[in-house]
């Protein structure tokens, strides 16, 4: 705030020193791309750069775990960058955070390359180029073998040669770069080559060259980049899941899993699947209101939000189940085992802690896998083992309190999803669902542990990271349609329409209030139990002008959906979504 005065800041306060320091960084550089053949020398670190960064893309398509340069630098930032970071990249971005990450990293990357080449015109920086480089293998060769996937030796040998591509590329181009002669006053001819000297080639020849092997370098990235899609193929989880088969009505589809699974078990497990697909199907869902979510949302609209830059591509062949800490009887699991067991299925509603207001990070699907408690009855769980902890194949874990798991919520072992196995993108082979809590503090995705210890003996990946422990969802509701973009026509029907979660709780009622008028009950469609969301609808007959609609839930409990407002951190968002709509006159 001013007080009216003016005052010039001392020349030794922080603040001006600040300001002093930034112009002269940004003069610098300034000065670096001003020098006489810069451009050239940009131009040339940009295309080292882009060849280094391609060769990784390369290896990464030829061999599986082996991680691009790019992503294994992405997982770095996304597991050292802070809270706040993390937490607005995904508020602007949702599920596109990582693919603008990705493409911030190649940005920057470009950048800094075109920054060393600036520098190897300058007689005195000759050598930041070298040491540029030599940082990129290290940066890359560090990220990429922190990775618990990837082959220690083989991630660092993969930086090195791409580093070392991108040097010779750079030092290449620069001998084809133009030469430039030093300024010379106006009274004061150009230097005359000496007797029997040869003239400099014409510049526009050696521009010309230079030219066309910064366009080849350019050419030759771009199929390095190519040419690792096209050798990459599906891969090993791609295509073990392509040949599993969960219909209720198919015994298991391996062989191993079928020499374990006996005929009783199998048809025990046929009838009960059945039965529940049957019951979901019987729904009277409100599935028919145009621009409404369906109840049940389709695998590739499920959304996703993890700190794995790429897919974890887990062969089920070479991936077991541990179970450790503090059990009586530490065991393993294969895949197949699995399938062979008692498979069952339940509709769930999962969501992520950072699903604002009205946000879409939320999704419904049926869930095929085996009871969580009953893997840990056959571990035998110690007393005062009061948390479950979850680690996935990329070291991502979270834990909640083993009590729930006895208060009467499904928590299951997830091998199945909407009648097919998981997708490899929602933690194929297997990973946990647990009803009631959002994702950060139990859905563990691509899970190879789960270790029994005490409550204050762990925390889980995200609570060091400023988020709450306990993760129990809260009561949550959605207007879909009208969204703020569309325009109904005064006196036609409308539908005010949305879902509504409270999951172990229910939906008992969902109200709608349109301008301040009174809070109006709406229609419910059915649901597949209290850990389902539900779908409302309430008719409209709109008059024109502009209208505020706004809805709340009550939970099974008789509780009132808070009115908020109230930031998604430290455990999710509160409030009343809003939608303010423009009707036009008929």
């Amino acid at each position: 705030m001013s007080d009216g005065s003016s005052q010039t800041p001392d020349a030794d306060t922080p603040e001006t020193g600040t300001v002093a320091s930034t112009a002269s960084n940004g003069g610098a550089v300034r000065r670096l791309i001003g020098r006489p053949g810069a451009g050239a020398g940009l131009l040339a670190g940009i295309a080292g750069a882009a060849v280094a960064l391609a060769f990784g893309e390369l290896m990464d398509g030829l061999v599986d775990t082996i991680p691009s340069l790019v992503v294994a630098v992405g997982e770095a930032l996304v597991d050292y960058s802070p809270d706040w970071a993390v937490k607005l990249s995904i508020e602007l971005f949702g599920e596109k955070d990582k693919a603008v990450l990705a493409i911030g990293i190649v940005g920057v990357s470009l950048f800094i390359g075109g920054l060393l080449g600036a520098c190897a015109m300058a007689s005195r920086r000759r050598w930041v180029p070298f040491a540029g480089f030599a940082a990129f293998a290290v940066i890359g060769g560090w990220t990429a073998a922190r990775n618990p996937m990837s082959p220690f030796v083989g991630s660092w040998i993969v930086a090195v040669i791409a580093a070392a591509l991108g040097y010779l590329t750079l030092r290449m181009l620069l001998r084809l770069a133009p030469a430039h002669s030093p300024p010379h006053s106006d009274d004061q001819p150009p230097l005359e080559p000496a007797a029997g000297e040869a003239p400099d080639p014409a510049p526009d020849a050696s521009r010309r060259a230079f030219l066309l092997g910064v366009g080849g370098a350019g050419v030759a990235a771009v199929g390095l980049v190519a040419l690792g899609r096209g050798v990459r193929g599906p891969s090993a989880a791609e295509t073990a899941r392509a040949n599993i088969n969960l219909s209720p009505s198919a015994p298991p589809t391996t062989a191993a899993a079928a020499g374990a699974a006996t005929a009783a078990e199998t048809s025990a497990t046929t009838a009960a699947r059945r039965a529940a697909a049957a019951e979901v199907a019987a729904l009277d869902t409100l599935d028919e209101v145009a621009g409404i979510s369906r109840y049940l949302t389709p695998n590739d609209d499920f959304y996703r939000i993890d700190t794995a830059l790429t897919v974890p591509q887990v062969d089920p062949a070479n991936w077991k189940l541990r179970f450790t800490g503090m059990v009586d009887n530490p065991y393993e699991l294969t895949f197949d085992e699995i399938l062979a067991m008692d498979l069952q299925e339940h509709v769930i509603t999962l969501s992520c802690v950072s699903n604002r207001v009205g946000g879409r990070l939320v999704g419904n699907a049926i869930w095929t896998g085996v009871p969580l408690v009953d893997l840990l009855d056959r571990a035998g769980v110690r007393d005062g083992a009061d948390q479950v902890v979850g680690r996935s194949v990329d070291d991502w874990t979270a834990g909640f309190p083993t009590g729930i798991l006895r208060d009467g919520r499904n928590a299951v072992l997830a091998v199945g999803m909407n009648g097919e196995p998981l997708p490899t993108s929602h933690g194929f082979p297997a990973r946990l669902v647990v009803a009631g809590l959002y994702g950060y503090v139990s859905a563990v995705k691509w899970i190879e542990e789960i270790h029994l210890t005490t409550w204050d003996g762990f925390d889980g990946y995200w609570v060091p990271r400023g988020w709450s422990k306990r993760g129990p969802m809260k009561t949550q509701s959605r207007i879909d349609v009208p969204g703020s973009g569309d325009r109904p026509v005064a006196g036609t029907p409308t539908a005010i329409a949305g879902i509504a979660w409270a999951p172990t709780r229910g939906i008992s009622a969902v109200e709608v209030r349109i301008d301040d008028g009174p809070w109006q009950q709406c229609e419910l469609g059915e649901a597949l139990g209290d850990e389902s969301w539900v779908q409302w609808h309430l008719a409209w007959t709109p008059t024109a002008g502009t209208h505020s609609l706004q809805v709340r839930a009550i939970d099974g409990t008789g509780m009132t959906q808070p009115e908020g407002p109230k930031d998604v951190r430290p455990d999710g968002a509160e409030g009343w979504h809003r939608v303010a709509v423009r009707v036009d006159a008929a």
